[in-house]
């Protein structure tokens, strides 16, 4: 979906005010479409290095943590002042951002691994037929940068979102939320939303990482079409895209198309 394959037709629907319009297929429809054409198998395709690469990043992520304890750094009171407060929110927001950071750049080979073996669907090429051989190609091909394509725009998102999600939390429990209530729904999610005493700044909080996630799709999107342009696959060459320069190039190619947002819905997909 990401990357404009759409091998299915259009269905004709209606919108919630009864007009008739075209709706692509989902990702049911697709999921089948994927049964029928490469078995049950197809759909496990990148499967084994995005997995490797969840894992390197959760290891990355403890070792930063224990190279760099929480227990060094002070933690946000009910007692703090506002200006004391935010300082100490910030400061635990750049600490989760380095770990986020570092953990990202170890895994991302993998991701790039793992992109490429999904996308050879659409030209049903086998380039990339194991995690290893595939390592070996792109170093062959590509050098050692061949594995961090896409990287930039990749943290930027996982920046901008982190950044956005610590400060509303803090902002909510400073103004919003009643003082016997202790912990922002940010540090409380580890445990449940449930837990706190008021439901409305729980949901209201949930909604705004969603949209803070729709935000913030576009680097997603870019850094993943990176990672397959232009790379000797077919879903990495025209007609699907051109050979980016960069993935500035990739994101103003993709806005000026109105395709930012290409693949964010699975469900309700309408046609442009």
């Amino acid at each position: 979906l990401q990357v404009g394959h759409e091998p299915l037709p259009p269905i004709v629907g209606r919108n919630v005010l009864g007009r008739k319009v075209l709706y692509l297929p989902g990702f049911f429809t697709y999921a089948r479409h994927i049964v029928e054409v490469d078995g049950k198998r197809g759909l496990f395709r990148g499967l084994t290095p995005r997995l490797i690469s969840s894992t390197l990043s959760t290891i990355t992520r403890g070792s930063v943590k224990k190279a760099f304890p929480l227990e060094d750094m002070e933690h946000v009171s009910n007692k703090d002042d506002v200006k004391t407060s935010l300082r100490k929110v910030v400061k635990e927001t750049s600490h989760e951002m380095m770990m986020q950071c570092v953990s990202r750049v170890v895994s991302h080979p993998l991701h790039v691994i793992s992109m490429r073996c999904m996308v050879q669907f659409v030209g049903r090429e086998v380039k990339y037929s194991g995690v290893f051989s595939a390592i070996g190609r792109i170093f062959k091909e590509e050098g050692i940068l061949g594995f961090f394509v896409g990287l930039v725009p990749h943290i930027l998102g996982d920046v901008i979102f982190l950044w956005c999600c610590s400060l509303l939390a803090h902002f909510i429990n400073t103004y919003a939320v009643d003082d016997n209530v202790s912990g922002s729904p940010w540090r409380r999610a580890g445990n449940s939303f449930f837990d706190m005493r008021n439901i409305r700044e729980a949901t209201g909080f949930l909604c705004f990482q969603i949209a803070v996630s729709m935000l913030t799709y576009p680097f997603l999107l870019v850094g993943d079409l990176m990672a397959v342009n232009n790379c000797g696959l077919r879903a990495g060459l025209p007609p699907y895209a051109p050979a980016f320069a960069s993935w500035i190039h990739c994101w103003r190619y993709l806005s000026a198309q109105g395709q930012l947002f290409r693949g964010s819905s699975l469900l309700f997909r309408r046609a442009p």
